[in-house]
């Protein structure tokens, strides 16, 4: 789903305008970034939660000179952790080809 699905559905759902709600989605994207950047948690019970994570500084290869070893610095990484609800709401649903 699209950004753009996401508020055509919540459109259809609560009989709103696009131009009504496509406000408020954005908003409320800005407000998770905005927190993710202070260093803030996310949660949304049932839900999941995003956070930030820091990643610890590693070694790595490069694909095209294996015998290179190539330093892939630390770095913050923002993460999302399904809640309960999500997670049986994900396991119930039937498998689609």
């Amino acid at each position: 789903m699209t950004k753009a699905e996401l508020i055509d559905a919540i459109t259809a759902k609560l009989n709103m305008r696009k131009k009504d709600v496509a406000p408020v989605v954005d908003e409320v994207f800005a407000e998770i970034q905005g927190a993710l950047a202070k260093g803030d948690k996310c949660t949304f019970v049932g839900f999941g939660v995003f956070e930030v994570r820091e990643r610890a500084a590693r070694e790595g290869r490069n694909p095209q000179d294996p015998s290179k070893v190539v330093v892939i610095p630390a770095k913050k990484v923002p993460v999302f952790r399904p809640g309960k609800d999500l997670k049986d709401s994900v396991v119930d649903a039937p498998i689609s080809k």
